[in-house]
Order: C-alpha cells, then sequence, then structure tokens
C-alpha cells in the first residue's frame, strides 16, 4: 500500500524541466523580438534595419517571422507600442514621486535621459522622435500612432505642471497643456542635437531655459 502511495505521488508531482505551453512559449519569443526591434530601430532607424538582422540576434528562423507579424510595418507598430509602454512606466516612475515637489520630478527625469544619453554613447535617443523624423513626412500609417503616443506623453508632463501649479510654483493663469506640449517640443530638439555634437550640453540648455522661462 505504501509503494502504490509513493508511486501515485510521483506520477502527479511537477515534472522539472517540463516544456512550456505553446501559447506562453509564443507569447515571449514575440516580446524578445519587440524589445530587439526597438533597440535596432532606435539605434538605427526603421530604413536601416534590417527584420533578418532582429531575427538573427534574437534567435529565431526567419520562416518563423510571420507567425508573429504580417509584416515589417506590423513590427514597427508594435515596436512603437512596446516602446510607448516601456517610457510610459519611465515617466511615471519620475513623475508621481509624491516625496518630491512636482518640477523637481521634472528635473530628475531630464536627468535620468540624460544618463541615457551618455550610457549609449548619444547613440539611441528617442525612438518615437527619430521614427518621427524619418517616417512622419512620408508614412500616413505611422503618423497617428506616432503623434498619439507624444499626445499621451504631454498628458502625463501636463499632470505634473498642474501640481507644481497647485502647490504655487507655477502661475495660475498658465497654460499647462500649452506647457507640456512645448516641453516635449524642445525636448525632442535637445536630444536630436545631443545626438548630433554627441554631447548633452543641448539637453542642459534646453532644460534651463525652460524651468527659468516658467511663468511664476
Amino acid at each position: 500500500m505504501q509503494h502504490h502511495v509513493q508511486d501515485t505521488q510521483k506520477a502527479n508531482a511537477p515534472r522539472r524541466g517540463r516544456p512550456k505551453k505553446a501559447g506562453t512559449e509564443r507569447l515571449e519569443t514575440r516580446e524578445r523580438l519587440v524589445r530587439c526591434g526597438i533597440e535596432f530601430l532606435t539605434e538605427q532607424g526603421y530604413a536601416q534595419t534590417g527584420i533578418n538582422d532582429v531575427l538573427r540576434k534574437v534567435g529565431v528562423p526567419k520562416g518563423s517571422f510571420y507567425h508573429y507579424f504580417s509584416s515589417k510595418d506590423d513590427f514597427c507598430r508594435a515596436v512603437i507600442d512596446g516602446y510607448a509602454l516601456y517610457f510610459a512606466k519611465k515617466l511615471d516612475r519620475w513623475l508621481l514621486v509624491e516625496t518630491r515637489a512636482p518640477l523637481d520630478r521634472l528635473r530628475d527625469f531630464v536627468e535620468d535621459g540624460k544618463r541615457g544619453l551618455e550610457r549609449f554613447s548619444y547613440r539611441r535617443g528617442c525612438l518615437i522622435g527619430n521614427l518621427g523624423q524619418e517616417l512622419g513626412a512620408t508614412q500616413d500609417q505611422f503618423r497617428t500612432p506616432l503623434e498619439a503616443v507624444f499626445q499621451d506623453w504631454q498628458r502625463r508632463v501636463q499632470t505634473c505642471l498642474q501640481l507644481a501649479q497647485d502647490a504655487g510654483d507655477i502661475s495660475p493663469d498658465a497654460d499647462c497643456a500649452r506647457l507640456a506640449a512645448f516641453f516635449w517640443i524642445g525636448w525632442e530638439g535637445a536630444i536630436l542635437r545631443a545626438k548630433l555634437v554627441q554631447s548633452s550640453e543641448p539637453v542642459d540648455l534646453f532644460a534651463e531655459t525652460f524651468f527659468n522661462t516658467l511663468p511664476r
């Protein structure tokens, strides 16, 4: 009887190294492709990024690509969505810190952005800004999703500026929506110039000017 119980327990016990379910494995492969796509598209742009390069780095057979994406454009849209989600979380990580004054939260985000530029030797910058410059004027199918990402980022900065307004750090007459739009226009330009000159000085100049000219 004892042997019978032990045999039953062994049969029902989870097996080591049991293969993952196909759906889970498929999802993980897709996420790996998107993460790799973020890296390639941020550094090289849409035109210069070859699907074969992405597949080779991830270790996925070429024929498997179309199990996950219908085309390179479909892949690019997934990369945009993946980057937008990543960056929204990054913004929240800085802009929702209640122990910091609202304007200091925005300054902390700027400093983190500078560190990111330096860490990648000014090669990457902002994926959405890069693709906006490359595709915005010629590829209609990307214009709307790229602008939607900028609008989302602007709303997050607008909320932060409104908190600063509530705290008395910005004039009650200030238009926080316009200030947030101006922040992203200036930020993207500063990132582009920083990549060009291989220095964070354009970001410093933009940030100093933005914060010093906020209506008090």
